[in-house]
Order: C-alpha cells, then sequence, then structure tokens
C-alpha cells in the first residue's frame, strides 16, 4: 500500500510539472502573438528568449512548491474528485495571480484589455491541464477502491453489537469506502462472538500503538457501545499519539440528534470523523518553512553570540559547552535536546530534579542565561534537524511524563506536534520547578493545541521576544 501511494504520488508530481512546463511554454507564445506576431513568428522569438528557457526551468518548480504547501501530495491514494477541483481552482488562481504580477505587468500591449486576455488564457490553459491529468489519476484510484481492488488497513475498537453493525455497514454499504479490517481491540465487558467471526482479535487498547506500526494502519473505526461511551476520551488520547491516521466514531442516536454526524458522500455510512490535524496543510507548510529560515538566519546572524556565550561558559565553570539530554517528542519519539550548560557537571548524578529559584546547581552565568533564554539558542540546531519546532510545547523527559500523566492524561495531547523552544505555557511559567507547576502549565499548552495557527505563533514569538529584553525568564 505504502509503495503504491509513493509511486502514485510520483505520477501526480510528474504530470503537474508536465502541465505547468506545457502552460508556460503555451502562454509565452500567446503573449508575443498578442504583440502582433503570427504562430509560427511567435513560436520563433520565443525559442530564441532566454527569459522564454528560465521560465521553462523555474516556472514548473514554483507550481510544485505552491502544490506541496497546499497539500496536494498528502494522501494521495485518498483524494476525492470534488475536493481535487476546489483545491486546483484555489491554487491555479493563486499562482497565476503571482505569475501576472511577476512576469507580466511590463509587458507591451495594444490595450490594457489584453493583460485580461493573457491573465484568463495563463489561469484557463494551467487549470485544464492539471485538472485533466489529476482527475485521470484520481478517478482510476477511486475506481479501484470501490471495486475493491485497493483498500486502507483499518483497526476496529470494541467488539459488541455496534462494532458488528458498523463492521456490517461498513462492508455493505453500496459504495465500498476501502476499510480493510486487519483486526479488532478488545474494550469492555461488552463482547459479541459474531465480531471474532469476521476479524482477529488482535490485544487491547495497550495494543494500540504497537498494531499502528505493526500493522501500518491507516484508520481506526471506534464502535462503543452506550455503556462504553465514557471511555472514548481515553480512547481519543491513545490514538491521538499513534501518527497520523484518521479516527471515525460510530455515532449513537444522541449524536445523531444534535446533529453532530456529517458526511461527505452520501452512500458511506454515518461517522463521526476526527481530524488529527490541528491546522489547514498549507499553515504547516509555512510553519515547518518558517522554522527553518528563521533557525538558518539566528545560527548565522547570531554565530558571534554562540561563540562568545560558549567560552563564557567554558571559562566560568568546569565541564562541556553544550549540554544533551534525551526528551521525548513527536508521537512520544525520543531525541536528544542540545542547550548550552547552565549548570555544574553531574548536577543531577542524585538523579533527575526540576530546576528553581535559588538552585545551587546553577552556575552564575547560567542564571544570566536562564534570564534571557540564552541558553536555549543551541536548540535552533534541533528545529533544524526536524525534532523540535520554534512555537510548541516544551518537551520533558520520560520520568516525569509519567508522573504527569497519572495527574493528567490528556498530557499525551501534546504529543500530536513538535515541542518548541517556547510555547504559550513557557511565556506563563518559564521553567517549571514542580510537576504541580508542569500541570498547571499544560492547561495552556492544551490552549494552544485548541487555537493552533500561524497568528498565535507569531504572538507567542512576540512575547518571548519581550521576555528576553526584559530578562524575565527563570
Amino acid at each position: 500500500m505504502q509503495t503504491y501511494g509513493r509511486h502514485k504520488r510520483l505520477y501526480y508530481i510528474l504530470c503537474d510539472w508536465l502541465a505547468a512546463f506545457l502552460s508556460w511554454a503555451a502562454f509565452f507564445i500567446f503573449r508575443k502573438m498578442g504583440e502582433g506576431f503570427g504562430l509560427s513568428d511567435a513560436f520563433s522569438l520565443a525559442v530564441a528568449d532566454v527569459t522564454f528557457w528560465v521560465g521553462l526551468l523555474i516556472i514548473p518548480l514554483c507550481w510544485l512548491l505552491l502544490y506541496a504547501i497546499m497539500g496536494s501530495y498528502r494522501r494521495v491514494l485518498r483524494k476525492a474528485r470534488l475536493h481535487e477541483l476546489g483545491q486546483t481552482l484555489l491554487a491555479t488562481t493563486i499562482g497565476s495571480i503571482v505569475i501576472f504580477f511577476v512576469c507580466m505587468l511590463d509587458d507591451t500591449v495594444p490595450y490594457n484589455a489584453y493583460y485580461y486576455f493573457d491573465f484568463l488564457f495563463l489561469f484557463g490553459v494551467q487549470f485544464v491541464l492539471t485538472y485533466s491529468c489529476r482527475l485521470v489519476l484520481t478517478s482510476r484510484t477511486v475506481g479501484m477502491v470501490h471495486r475493491r481492488q485497493l483498500g486502507f488497513p483499518t483497526l476496529m475498537v470494541g467488539d459488541g453489537p455496534m462494532a458488528y453493525k458498523t463492521y456490517t455497514d461498513l462492508e455493505n454499504q453500496e459504495i465500498y469506502s476501502g476499510n480493510s479490517f486487519v483486526g479488532y481491540v478488545e474494550v469492555g465487558d461488552c463482547h459479541d462472538g459474531r465480531v471474532q467471526n469476521v476479524m482477529p482479535r488482535l490485544g487491547t487498547l495497550d495494543n494500540v500503538r504497537q498494531l499502528v506500526e505493526s500493522h501500518q494502519l491507516e484508520e481506526v473505526v471506534v464502535a462503543l457501545e452506550d455503556s462504553e461511551q465514557n471511555r472514548v476520551n481515553e480512547i481519543l488520547r491513545i490514538l491521538a499519539t499513534c501518527g497520523d491516521i484518521i479516527i471515525k466514531i460510530a455515532p449513537n442516536s444522541r449524536d445523531i440528534l444534535v446533529g453532530n454526524v456529517k458526511i461527505d458522500n452520501i452512500f458511506h455510512s454515518p461517522l463521526l470523523v476526527i481530524n488529527n490535524r490541528l491546522m489547514p496543510e498549507w499553515q504547516y507548510s509555512v510553519k515547518r518553512m518558517f522554522d527553518i529560515v528563521v533557525s538558518l538566519l539566528v545560527m548565522l546572524l547570531l554565530s558571534p553570540v554562540y561563540l562568545i556565550t560558549a567560552i563564557i561558559v567554558k571559562a566560568t565553570s568546569p565541564g562541556p559547552v553544550f549540554y544533551s539530554q534525551e526528551r521525548v517528542g513527536y508521537m512520544g519519539r525520543s531525541f536528544r535536546m542540545i542547550k548550552f550548560r547552565s549548570m555544574y557537571v553531574d548536577a543531577e548524578s542524585a538523579g533527575p530534579a526540576l530546576s528553581k529559584d535559588d538552585d545551587p546547581r546553577i552556575t552564575p552565568f547560567g542564571r544570566f542565561m536562564r534570564k534571557v533564554r540564552l541558553d536555549e539558542f543551541p536548540q535552533f540546531y534541533n528545529v533544524l534537524k526536524g525534532n523540535m519546532s520554534i512555537v510548541g510545547p516544551r518537551p520533558e523527559r520520560q520520568y516525569y511524563i509519567d508522573q504527569i500523566v497519572q495527574r493528567a492524561p490528556e498530557y499525551l495531547l501534546l504529543q500530536r506536534l513538535r515541542p518548541g523552544i517556547t510555547s504559550w505555557g513557557q511565556v506563563k511559567y518559564g521553567y517549571a520547578s514542580t510537576v504541580d507547576e508542569m500541570v498547571e502549565r499544560l492547561r495552556y499548552d492544551l490552549l494552544y493545541i485548541d487555537n493552533m495557527s500561524l497568528a498565535t505563533d507569531i504572538k507567542i514569538m512576540l512575547y518571548t521576544v519581550i521576555i528576553i529584553c526584559q530578562g524575565r525568564g527563570k
């Protein structure tokens, strides 16, 4: 499945590139014809123009970048033709407007109406070529799903009558939605022997994360009895850390009555779809590009600060310049976080301990670094590697995560996104000195998840800069 998906993604990229290549060539020749030349002469002039060839190299790549930012190459096996139509229209509009202002405003034209003709020609050719290719590829994939030649590995959570009914509804629906069940996990005591007859038992909720990896699951369908509904939040917390999977919940009568059930295909079974993506796809792309660009600029422009800080750290206390520690990040994966060393060597020889005011383990210069967050600067390297983001919940050690989860299981929801150098909670609390403060800070990190956007990131970064300038870190 994954290999086929990669091949399909490559087909989309190649077709989009070819469409952009041909549309630019046609557009350039059309512009020459607008200057009064015939088709043959316009073609000859275009081929002789270096701008034509530069455009053929650059313009298609820019289109591919725009499509990638908008998420066109994500989950290509799940594309819907109507959604593809809207996405292609939006991308073509944005790209055509950019090309208009960059390439067309200095054209010599007989009268201003030619600008509109040029724009409409570019838009029309780009859209028709791009969507035609995409429509063929998407229709072929959709047809394979409907004919059951292609399916998405799916896990059933639940083994009661509702699980069996959901399974039969999905299997017998008029247009097959592609759910290929690999098995089920038990949740409570409401067992239905018919479930065992149609799919194998794979364990309990404790096994879900391992099952997602071992079976390369793409979907999880939660089908619980009314008596088990109190476990939905627990299940969602577990699934939130299982990667980029689609979560669907079989609705009860109340969900249908209050209008919670939204479907995008009248032939598919009604299921509540939980969106694991916290922002629109283009914002994820922009956020990552922003992280890379800012990290490179900071490390380049502040390289003298890095050097001076390293010299002072080395001169003021014995030991290494940098401090590396294992932290837990995106989807529970461990990584080594790097900081300037602000404590004496072997500060935790007696075991893990949180820093606090007047902590004797902190060096005098380390205390200054913490106030202005200078010790955090090496983490831009972690951002470049993709282990962290500039804005996101602070990564913690597993030792403290275990304690936090016992008191606030919703902490695991933070693992749905990359940890950050700064965060909403960090702005409010700085370094937490107790587990109680970690739990209190959690409230703001959960608020960040609910309000995650590029605008929110900018606000948090501005407040962080204010804290650095005022030296209010701790």
